[in-house]
């Protein structure tokens, strides 16, 4: 009797062991599922606080990147290796390195992104909230302006946060870019339903007395 309870007791714990292992292995591929839905729409990326928000710390991160389920794109994000490549990575990991909701893809590179002027910026430029300063690195390619932005002055290009044209536009006239850029921006902005007439009118006699300056 006592070797029949001695069994009863071996076969409940197997049982606990393999149910907790079940668990365990279910709650990692819930947590690559998860990952997989916030990388697919930011380009293949996640950051650390996404990961956080949704159970996983920084250790169980470093394991994934040991494994090889995550790479290390950056201080704090992250890419899946599966995720399909493409040309716009580089200005999603750009806005995902600010580690801020309100960064977007601005200026000079907003305008190449809507394709409304021929100007060809050698950094990546993003605007984020007056109250923020960055000391991180990796941002070497990366000119950051500070500026409290409407919500409404704030529009999505290729599933990236990026300023409104009207807004690039304006922004890039304080910054100091060619007359000639921009007046090409303003009237293929216009041409291609990016700006209002009204936009259009009221951007150009800023340019104009800009350049009378």
């Amino acid at each position: 009797r006592a070797r029949g309870r001695d069994c009863d007791t071996m076969t409940s714990s197997a049982i606990v062991s393999r149910f907790r292992y079940t668990s365990d292995m279910a709650g990692k591929a819930l947590a690559r599922d998860e990952l997989w839905d916030i990388a697919t729409t930011q380009h293949g990326f996640v950051t650390a606080q996404q990961a956080t928000e949704i159970g996983i710390d920084k250790h169980a991160l470093q394991m994934l990147v040991h494994r090889g389920t995550l790479d290390r794109a950056a201080h704090g994000v992250y890419r899946l290796p599966q995720y399909p490549g493409g040309e716009h990575d580089n200005l999603m990991l750009a806005v995902l390195w600010t580690r801020v909701p309100e960064a977007a893809l601005s200026h000079e590179t907003a305008l190449d992104a809507y394709g409304i002027s021929d100007v060809n910026p050698n950094r990546i430029h993003l605007t984020v909230g007056k109250h923020r300063r960055f000391r991180r690195t990796g941002g070497d390619d990366y000119v950051v302006h500070y500026e409290d932005l409407a919500p409404k002055q704030i529009g999505w290009w290729q599933e990236i946060p990026t300023v409104t044209p009207a807004t690039a536009i304006t922004q890039c006239l304080t910054y100091g870019t060619p007359t000639y850029l921009l007046r090409q921006a303003i009237e293929r902005g216009h041409a291609q339903g990016h700006l209002k007439a009204t936009e259009r009118d009221e951007l150009a006699a800023a340019l104009e007395a800009r350049h009378e300056r």
